[in-house]
């Protein structure tokens, strides 16, 4: 089971960028589809973006789909959300996720995803 560790979050104004990043470790990164899901107060966690195992192919949930990429390399075993234009409701804990099935299992469920990163705080003032 890989191991993921996220950075990267913090407070920003409404139009600022941010990245996100997530270090996994072990010797298998590039056999994980890579995924950002996010969860605000009281709501579910919800996908955000997802990419997979050769760094092709990303899935972008509407409400951030030109604003936000995804990217990863495997010889760094890293996997980084890029986030521009932020919004006040882009305000959540983001998550990184790892999956053995592919990207569009990541997008469709979170019961797909099998390891989880401790999550970043990304707070996004009016």
């Amino acid at each position: 089971q890989v191991q993921l560790v996220e950075s990267g979050g913090g407070l920003v104004q409404g139009g600022g960028s941010l990245r996100l990043s997530c270090a996994a470790s072990g010797r298998t990164f590039s056999s994980y589809a890579m995924g950002w899901f996010r969860q605000a107060p009281g709501k579910e966690r919800e996908f955000v973006a997802a990419i997979s195992r050769s760094g092709g192919s990303p899935y972008y949930a509407d409400s951030v789909k030109g604003r936000f990429t995804i990217s990863r390399d495997n010889a760094k075993n890293i996997v980084w959300l890029q986030m521009n234009s932020l919004k006040p409701e882009d305000t959540a804990v983001y998550y990184c996720a790892a999956s053995t099935l592919n990207a569009a299992m990541i997008k469709s469920s979170t019961s797909n995803v099998g390891s989880w990163g401790q999550g970043t705080q990304v707070t996004v003032s009016s």
